[in-house]
């Protein structure tokens, strides 16, 4: 992991996690182990109304949380409508240590690397059936209220996990846009380290 980034991920998994939290949360590291148990491919695929905020913080996080742990996770994301993957979230991912290279204007796709080593994530904002997200053997993991309740039906999903976290969006443009940006990638953030360092804890 690039230093600055390995400062961050420190501070994350220092990060206290309510126990009502951790009992939401455990649900995702059941399905998880559950897929490494039975030798299936394991597939995240986190979906939010507009793929442009917490879905893309979480298929970062995640992604990075499961390398970190040596698990082999395949992370996605996706929204109800495309939008745009927001240049606020990017600027936060930075200032947690990722580096991003950005190609396009109107919809652009990042590529976010954790270290030099690895493969690189990709990142734009698509609608979750996108051909490059899977179709079938994956959790939908439900990063906001709207689409988990406006999308009832995952078409091929193995499951369907609630993860919920607020908008940052309400803050754009206001003084604490920065802090709450940052809050909301630190809360995914340490969530998602908390997730798989559990599912690291079984040995699968």
């Amino acid at each position: 992991m690039y230093p600055g980034l390995e400062l961050s991920i420190q501070a994350l998994r220092e990060r206290p996690i309510s126990a009502e939290r951790k009992e939401q949360i455990d649900v995702l590291v059941t399905y998880m182990k559950e897929c490494l148990q039975q030798g299936k491919p394991l597939r995240l695929n986190f979906i939010c109304t507009h793929n442009s905020r917490r879905s893309q913080f979480s298929q970062i996080w995640a992604q990075t949380a499961a390398d970190f742990f040596g698990i082999p996770l395949q992370s996605y994301s996706g929204g109800v409508e495309e939008t745009a993957f927001n240049e606020r979230a990017v600027a936060s991912l930075q200032r947690f240590g990722f580096q991003v290279i950005k190609r396009g204007h109107s919809n652009p796709v990042y590529i976010i690397f954790h270290t030099e080593d690895a493969q690189p994530m990709i990142a734009f904002s698509k609608n979750y059936d996108n051909p490059i997200n899977p179709h079938q053997q994956f959790a939908a993991v439900m990063t906001c209220s709207h689409a988990d309740e406006n999308c009832p039906f995952i078409p091929e999903a193995s499951a369907r996990i609630p993860l919920r976290y607020e908008d940052p969006k309400a803050f754009d443009d206001s003084p604490e846009e920065t802090f709450q940006y940052d809050e909301r990638s630190a809360q995914i953030g340490s969530e998602l380290f908390y997730a798989f360092e559990r599912l690291s804890s079984y040995g699968l």
